[in-house]
Parts: structure tokens; sequence; C-alpha cells
């Protein structure tokens, strides 16, 4: 039998993930697993945007957007995990499917379960895709979630 003793559940709080953590939860509830939240916050590589004075404003300081994901992952845990489940959460900067692979290595996680947007033609050419990439350099097996809008349906 498979030992699933950590999971590693990434996201970015968009609805797509929210959809994907019911999977999380309810994988490491099967298998007792100790559950990792991890939020990538990007390099800040964006151009300054003016403000008012048209002078350049900085973006937000990695601590403000720390706290910002710290208090939305303490959501998701008021949310959606019941007690007895061990949660841990993991705050970090830079590209996110780097990130993800470091933290799977880091953490000895078991499985990755993460979700997908499921972009196509153009937008996943130029934007690629996280999941895809996860997937490829991962230490261990990934589980994509589609979020169920997205779904394909055969004609």
């Amino acid at each position: 039998m498979v030992k699933i003793e950590t999971i590693l559940f990434p996201t970015d709080f968009s609805p797509c993930a929210e959809h994907a953590l019911k999977y999380a939860i309810t994988f490491a509830t099967e298998h007792k697993a100790k559950l990792y939240i991890l939020h990538v916050i990007p390099d800040a590589y964006s151009p300054s945007v003016s403000g008012p004075d048209g002078n350049p404003v900085p973006p937000p300081s990695f601590e403000k957007i720390e706290a910002e994901a710290k208090k939305r992952i303490s959501q998701l845990i008021s949310e959606h995990i019941g007690n007895g489940l061990v949660v841990e959460d993991v705050i970090v900067q830079g590209i996110p499917e780097v990130e993800i692979v470091k933290c799977a290595r880091k953490y000895n996680i078991d499985l990755i379960t993460m979700a997908t947007h499921g972009r196509k033609g153009i937008s996943h050419l130029l934007i690629g895709s996280t999941a895809e990439k996860v997937v490829q350099m991962a230490p261990c097996p990934v589980l994509t979630i589609k979020h169920p809008e997205h779904e394909f349906v055969l004609p």
C-alpha cells in the first residue's frame, strides 16, 4: 500500500484552487497526513505603477503581501478544515513551479494536490502551465484538479 503522510497544496486563492482544496483535505483526512498549504508570492518583476502625482508607486512590501496571504490561508483553514487535521502554512517568494518543487523536496512531500486552470491555445503557449511544469519536475506524484466549470464535455 502507498503511504501518504505529507500532502502539499499550492494555492493562488483562485476558485479553481479552492475546488482542489477539497481533494487535498479528503486525502489528508483519509490518510491522516499532514497538509502543507503553500502560497508563492511571485517575484516583483512588474513595472512600477504611477500614482496620482505621476511619480512611481512602489509595489507593496513582501511583508504586507505575506501578511495578507497568511490571513487568506487562515480563512481557508477555518472555512474548510475541521479539527484533527495537522496543517502548516508556507509562504515563499519566487517562481511558482520552482518554489512548489523546492517545497515538495524540503518537506518530503508524498503527494502534491493542485488546481489547473485549463488554459488552452495562445494563452497556454504564452503563459504556460504551472501545473504542467510541476508534474514534470516534482519528486512525487501530482494530482491535478480542474474546476467543474472547466470539465470537458463530450458532444
